[in-house]
């Protein structure tokens, strides 16, 4: 069996930057364990597979499609970045005719839009929910040391930990942290975390004004150290700002350091 694949950096529009994803075209079932054999080789953070729901769909014509997304590790519940790379390949390499796409997935169903030259994605708004710091103060410790942390959030249907730090701090501070992600594995004792947020309030000054807040996001137990943006991520953080700030719109930026988990 021949499967198209293809690699889309997600989140921009410039080569080799935003998130890269691989997208699988299948015109058939494919055998359950070659999903993960596919996503293991590719070695991206994600690799999503588009499947026909029925035997007479097109990947040009029909508007609903079977999605699911594979770490190099394991299958997961929701990636942002996959799905936009997954639309971006339906929508401007097969054509797809319909405005508005819609993917079947663990996580429900997600609606992809075209609006102009931009592909706008409907994710799921996931609640958080007040964590003891006892419970995870290792992980904490092993994530930013013996920074101030504001506030400490649970998100139980993504399984991401949200850790706020003070609003004392900088960009800059989020920037520069070095994080040994790997180091998280051994300091989760719950068993619960299978994500690891970190973000800071932004500013309404200086030269990073208009921005609400800023991230940053590792996942080593799905094998991804740090990931560059992440949709599933801002699934969680888009909730929770907006009831902080009292805002619906909000424009949220993510940091990604390269060196950063190694």
């Amino acid at each position: 069996m021949q499967i198209p694949v293809f690699t889309v950096d997600a989140f921009t529009n410039q080569p080799f930057s935003g998130n890269p994803a691989a997208v699988c075209l299948l015109e058939n079932d494919l055998d359950e364990a070659l999903h993960q054999k596919i996503a293991t080789e590719m070695n991206l953070s994600e690799t999503a597979f588009i499947r026909k729901l029925n035997p007479g769909d097109d990947f040009t014509k029909s508007s609903c499609f079977g999605l699911r997304w594979f770490t190099p590790a394991n299958e997961v519940p929701l990636c942002g970045h996959a799905t936009l790379a997954a639309a971006a390949v339906l929508f401007h390499i097969k054509k797809n005719t319909n405005s508005v796409l819609t993917f079947v997935t663990l996580s429900g169903e997600l609606k992809a839009r075209q609006v102009e030259d931009h592909i706008v994605l409907d994710l799921p708004l996931y609640l958080t929910y007040p964590q003891v710091l006892q419970e995870v103060e290792e992980l904490i410790k092993a994530a930013v040391g013996d920074m101030i942390v504001q506030d400490l959030r649970y998100s139980p249907d993504t399984k991401k930990l949200l850790v706020r730090l003070s609003d004392a701090y900088e960009r800059s501070v989020l920037e520069e942290l070095q994080v040994s992600a790997q180091r998280f594995l051994s300091a989760e004792k719950t068993g619960k975390v299978k994500g690891l947020i970190l973000t800071l309030k932004g500013n309404s000054s200086g030269k990073h004004k208009g921005h609400d807040f800023y991230s940053r996001y590792f996942a080593p137990w799905y094998g991804i150290l740090e990931d560059p943006v992440t949709g599933s991520a801002h699934a969680v953080l888009s909730s929770y700002w907006s009831e902080q700030l009292g805002k619906k719109e909000m424009l949220g930026v993510q940091i990604h350091v390269m060196a950063a988990g190694s």
